[in-house]
Order: C-alpha cells, then sequence, then structure tokens
C-alpha cells in the first residue's frame, strides 16, 4: 500500500532542521540495524538506553561524538529497529555521518518516510501520522495542543466509535436481506431508525467540531474591502498592533493587497487589505481592484468597512450586493468617534461600530469576526482537522440522509448508502485508502520526520 518505493530498504536522513546547532540527529529506520551499529559505533547499544560514544567513518576514525539510542522493532516509532545519532549540530558533521549510513547500505528517506513507515506498520493511524506534520506546524498554541490531542488519537477515537455503531446497524440491515419477508418487522423492533438517526446527529456533531480544527489547523482568511478612505490600513494595523500599512487622507493609498497574520483567542487570522473599491482613475488603481475581488471570492469572511460619518451609501450598497453569496460579511462603520454623538439610527444599520484611531469597539469586532465563521474559543476545540476530513465526513452524512430516505423502501439501496457512509468514515483513518493520497499526504513532511 506504501506510495513510496523500496518498502523495506534501510532509511537514513538528518531529523534536525537545516542550519548550525547545539545538536543534530541522523535518525535509520529498517530491518537488523544491528550492523549498521557495529559499523557507526563499533557496538550495538542497548535497547533504549542512551550511550555516549563516537561515530566512526570507514577507517574507524571519529567523525563525530555525542548520544546513540537504539530501539529495536516493533517498540520504536516506525515498528522497525530505528537507530538515532544525537550530535553536534554542524551541516558538514551531520553530512559526513549521513554519507557514512548510505555507505552501510542505507538510502536517503523520502519526505515524511518515517511516519509512513509508521502508519503501514500499524504503530498509528492516517489522522494521527497528519497531526504529527500539524504538531510541526503549528501557528498558535492552542493550534499545538489540538494536533497532540490528534497524535494521542482523540480525533481517531471518535471517528472509529461511529463506524462502530455504523458496523452493527450494517450488520443488522445485512442480516435482513436473508429474511425478505421478516425486514421490517425486524427493522422496526431494533429501531434502526432511531440508531440511523442517533449516528446521524453524532456524525454531524463531530464535523462541527472538525471545522473548529480546521479553523485552528488553517487559519481564517479574513479580507478588508470597502470604498477608498474607510479606514481598512488603519483597521489593519489596529488588528496587528502595530503600524503594517501607510495610512494617509488621500484616497487610494493602498494600491495592491497587504497581509498580516494575527491571532485571536488562539485562531489564526489572515486579514488582508486590499485596494480601494470605486470607479478606477487608472491602470493601476484597476489591477489593484481586480485582485481585490479575488481576494474577496476566496475569503473566509468579509469586512465591509464604511464610514460611520455617511452611513451606508448607494456605492457601499453596491459593493454589498457584489459580494459572494456564501461568504460570511460584517458590515463594520469605522469613525463612529466622529460621527454625530446618539445617532443611533445609523448604528442600527451596521453589524459593529467601531474606531480604528482610538481603539473602540475592536473587542467587539473580534468576538463578532470569530462568530461569523462558526470559530469558537480555542480550548473548546478537541483536535485538529484537515480538508480531507470534513469532506469525508460530509460524504458520510450526505449518504446517511440517503439511507434515512430509504427507510422503508429497497432495503439493498439503504444497505448500500450505509456501506458508502461506513466506507467514508475508514478514509479517515486510513482504513479505506489510495496509494496517491498516501504519496500526497507524506510527500508534505519534512526530509527526516
Amino acid at each position: 500500500m506504501s506510495a513510496l518505493p523500496r518498502a523495506h530498504d534501510v532509511i537514513a536522513a538528518i531529523a534536525t532542521a537545516p542550519g548550525r546547532g547545539g545538536i543534530g540527529v541522523v535518525r535509520l529506520s529498517g530491518q537488523q540495524l544491528e550492523s549498521y551499529a557495529l559499523g557507526l559505533l563499533g557496538r550495538v547499544p542497548a535497547p533504549r538506553r542512551a550511550s555516549y560514544g563516537q561515530f566512526l567513518d570507514k577507517s574507524g576514525a571519529a567523525i563525530d561524538e555525542g548520544i546513540a539510542l537504539y530501539f529495536p522493532g516493533p517498540a520504536s516509532y516506525t515498528g522497525e529497529d530505528v537507530l538515532e545519532l544525537q550530535g553536534h549540530g554542524g551541516p558538514v558533521v551531520l553530512q559526513l555521518l549521513l554519507r557514512r549510513c548510505v555507505e552501510l547500505g542505507a538510502r536517503i528517506a523520502a519526505a515524511g518516510e518515517f511516519t509512513e513507515r509508521a502508519f503501514l506498520n500499524e504503530k498509528i493511524d492516517l489522522a494521527q501520522a497528519e497531526a504529527v506534520a500539524d504538531l510541526i506546524d503549528a501557528a498558535t498554541a492552542s493550534a499545538a495542543r489540538s494536533a497532540l490531542r490528534s497524535l494521542e488519537g482523540e480525533f481517531s477515537r471518535r471517528v472509529r466509535e461511529l463506524a462502530e455503531r455504523l458496523f452493527e446497524l450494517r450488520s443488522l440491515v445485512e442480516a435482513t436481506l436473508d429474511f425478505p419477508d421478516e425486514e421490517i418487522d425486524f427493522l422496526e423492533s431494533a429501531d434502526a431508525a432511531g440508531r440511523l438517526a442517533s449516528i446521524a446527529r453524532a456524525v454531524a456533531e463531530l464535523q462541527i467540531k472538525a471545522e473548529q480544527g480546521r479553523l485552528l489547523r488553517d487559519g481564517l482568511h479574513v479580507v478588508l474591502a470597502g470604498q477608498p478612505n474607510v479606514g481598512k490600513s488603519s483597521l489593519l494595523n489596529r488588528l496587528a498592533g502595530e503600524d503594517r500599512a501607510i495610512v494617509s487622507e488621500w484616497a487610494g493609498t493602498t494600491r495592491d493587497t497587504l497581509r498580516e497574520q494575527i491571532q485571536i483567542a488562539g485562531v489564526p487570522l489572515y486579514v488582508v487589505d486590499t485596494a480601494g473599491l470605486r470607479e478606477a482613475e487608472h491602470e493601476i488603481e484597476r489591477l489593484g481592484m481586480q485582485r481585490t475581488w479575488k481576494e474577496i471570492e476566496r475569503a473566509d469572511v468579509v469586512i465591509l468597512l464604511v464610514d460611520a460619518r455617511g452611513g451606508l451609501t448607494a456605492e457601499d450598497e453596491q459593493i454589498n450586493a457584489r459580494l459572494p453569496a456564501g461568504v460570511p460579511r460584517l458590515v463594520v462603520a469605522n469613525k463612529f468617534d466622529l460621527a454625530e454623538a446618539g445617532d443611533t439610527a445609523s448604528r442600527a444599520e451596521f453589524d459593529v461600530c467601531i474606531s480604528a484611531l482610538t481603539g473602540a469597539g475592536m473587542d467587539s469586532l473580534r468576538e463578532r469576526l470569530l462568530a461569523a465563521a462558526g470559530a469558537q474559543s480555542a480550548g473548546e476545540a478537541t483536535f485538529l482537522a484537515r480538508a480531507r476530513h470534513l469532506d469525508a465526513l460530509r460524504r458520510c452524512g450526505l449518504h446517511l440522509d440517503a439511507a434515512r430516505a430509504q427507510m422503508g423502501g429497497a432495503l439493498e439501496l439503504f444497505a448500500e448508502d450505509l456501506r458508502q457512509a461506513h466506507g467514508a468514515l475508514g478514509e479517515i483513518v486510513g482504513e479505506v485508502v489510495a496509494d496517491d493520497l498516501l504519496g500526497a499526504i507524506f510527500s508534505r513532511f519534512c526530509i527526516g520526520k
């Protein structure tokens, strides 16, 4: 099933990040690494105990000195024998050690091959394998904690519990196919409809949790849109906590998109300041507005910023009408500190009223921004999830809905929808997986992991 060739070779790689460091690690994995230990260390270290010594070249001269750790399989990360050499973190020294491993017969590991072997040897499932990469790539502390929960199996456990309940229902339904005269009464007495409804609710709840995890992993793409000189750049600076965009009283200062990564309640946000939307006066401004609309099309949330002093103008309404129908948006009034006091009529037009200059209303904006995207407090998410997980859960839910529609109808179609739903859950943990999917997943890992 491996997407990588020569799955039984001994593999080796530098497992620490490129560049200089106090410690560097070279890792090997494969069958019967005793000969490699003899060639590199002159001895076989005691299993799972740190052993200090020299790392040797072909002639027996020392390349480096440090700590060796030997993990005989299957009690190792990959399920195979694993040997780790922890020496000094100089690039030249590490390359010499890696070259020595190749001389002894190892080949350079492909990206993610150590973790792929852990998956293929059933040390972890596919969702846990992906969590390894997510933990390495985590952009916030909340994302790191949630990735660790996934690595520990929290997400997989919930998926497997649902799959087990669905398998029990499938077994019940398929058993009735042998008794066509009794199938309706049999299913009714076993409360098949109630079981199916309960499973469907649980899948829907897991989808919501998984979406929270996706937001923690991928972040929110937030686009600031509106007419020129309404304060988009000022709002970006206020959200970022520093002056990242040029602010001027002249309209049209921003001609290109400007991106800034921030955090709100542990959720990463990628905020994009865009060119003001109006009738273009020249080619450069027209190109800037084209980029604005492209950013809006791929946004998770659009903040339509307007000047509180003028209320929602016809131009603002035109921009709002052109925004993609399925994209959440917030109509935000900026410069409310300059509007007339007690102007409650205009306040009712907006989702949030703020002053990017003074910071008034920013806490409310942050809360509404997360709510508009369906995000919750980062502490409520228990695991990270990926787009493919959400797609599998969505397809599972669709098949369950189709099965519910088949209740009392053709039993064969009912059973087939349950089978498809069960298969979609299996894709998440890797019980049903194609080789090309494995290649796509593990190729994005760093070398040595």
